[in-house]
Parts: structure tokens; C-alpha cells; sequence
């Protein structure tokens, strides 16, 4: 399990974007060198998590909860196929492109170790994608193939910060006591929402914006 690219992205406008400000950071691209990662702040008002990185709508990226995005090579190599075209790494918006790791069998609260330096990375949730996705991958109904693909992909938290690079190691050192993968929440918050009420075993974890969806669905179909 490792790091194929460390991936940022410059505030670029366009015409696709759901941001008010009209600017997005999603075509993100590979960088050369170590790159610091860091918890850059509360949820909604900090950005990216990761150093020369940039996001535009805190609404819905960056902050502690969302510091970091992950997305599986393997994936991508799916998606090219389907698309019939080459993904660059980076080509879904991704901080980091990962090989050998289960990115979406991961669990909400597991935990990464990344490279040489201690970097301990913590699983929130799975990338809800949006109209700035579908405008940068430039397919037609794109959100809604996305989403029956099950395969959204990591957020994750900074739990120890440091400098990560293309070809570091991951490691899973920590597994919580629950089932609540990145899919399945993923799952339950778009398109099978009677499932979020059995993700709140994962709360302690959860990216917020999840873990307010679960609760007030749970909250409006208690018994």
C-alpha cells in the first residue's frame, strides 16, 4: 500500500462551479517533493489540509473534517475503461492517488500512517460529489453514474501532521469496532438514506456535514 501522487490544485474560474465565487480548485495535479499536510482549521471556515492546495466552496471542502481526499489508482483504471479515456492522477479532485489500499472499504475512524515521518491520517467519510465535478470530468449525468458506482472515495482528517510524497508507505494502525465503511455511509447518505440511523455507531468519526445528515434523519423516523 503506498502513494503514487501527491496531488494540488489552483483556484482556476469557470463557468461549471456551484461556488458563489465562481472559482474551483478541483483540477488538481501531482507534486513534485514532499508536502506538508496539517489540520487547517474549522469545518466550513479553513481550507485544504494540504500545503499549495486550494478549495473554493467551504461549504462542503476543507476544514479539519475534510482536510484531505483520497482516491484508489484501481478505481481510476475502472473509470478509464468505462470512460474510454486516460484519469491522470489527480484527475477526480484528489489530494492523494493510493495503490493497494481499499480506500472505500475503509472504515469511518480507521487510521493511516503515511510515510516515513509519523504522518497519522483519519478516515471522516466518502466524497459526495457535485455539479464542480461533474463540469471538471465533463460527462452528462455524471453525479448520478458517480454515485451508483458506490466508489466515492476517502476524506480524512489530520490526526499527526508532517510531510507525505509519492511513493510513501500506508499503513492501517487503527480499525474501530464497527462496520460503517466509507461505502456504506456513502451509500446511506445518497441513495439509501433508511441506512444512515445504523451509521451512527460510527459518530465519533464522522465528517460533520455526514454526521448531521444521519442524525437528523434519525431524529424524524424514530419510533
Amino acid at each position: 500500500m503506498k502513494l503514487l501522487s501527491v496531488n494540488a490544485g489552483r483556484l482556476t474560474a469557470v463557468e461549471y462551479t456551484d461556488s458563489a465565487s465562481g472559482l474551483t480548485g478541483v483540477d488538481k495535479r501531482p507534486v513534485d517533493g514532499p508536502v506538508r499536510v496539517f489540520a487547517p482549521g474549522p469545518t466550513g471556515v479553513a481550507g485544504s489540509g494540504v500545503e499549495g492546495d486550494s478549495v473554493s466552496d467551504l461549504r462542503f471542502h476543507g476544514g479539519n473534517d475534510r482536510a484531505v481526499t483520497a482516491f484508489a489508482r484501481e478505481d481510476l483504471d475502472d473509470w478509464e475503461r468505462e470512460l474510454g479515456r486516460p484519469l491522470a492522477n489527480g484527475g477526480f479532485g484528489e489530494n492523494l492517488t493510493t495503490t493497494g489500499l481499499d480506500v472505500n472499504g475503509a472504515l469511518i475512524g480507521e487510521r493511516w500512517r503515511v510515510g516515513s515521518e509519523g504522518v497519522v491520517l483519519e478516515v471522516t467519510g466518502g466524497r459526495i460529489p457535485c455539479r464542480t465535478f461533474q463540469g471538471h470530468v465533463g460527462v452528462p449525468g455524471w453525479v448520478r453514474r458517480f454515485t451508483r458506482a458506490g466508489a466515492p472515495g476517502a476524506l480524512l482528517r489530520v490526526i499527526e501532521p508532517g510531510p507525505v510524497q509519492a511513493g510513501d508507505p500506508v499503513e492501517i494502525v487503527h480499525r474501530p469496532d464497527h462496520d460503517i465503511t466509507v461505502a456504506l455511509l456513502f451509500r446511506a447518505a445518497t441513495v439509501e438514506r433508511t441506512l444512515l440511523p445504523r451509521t451512527l455507531v460510527a459518530a465519533e468519526w464522522m465528517e460533520s456535514g455526514l454526521l448531521a445528515t444521519a442524525r437528523e434523519y434519525a431524529a424524524k423516523y424514530a419510533s
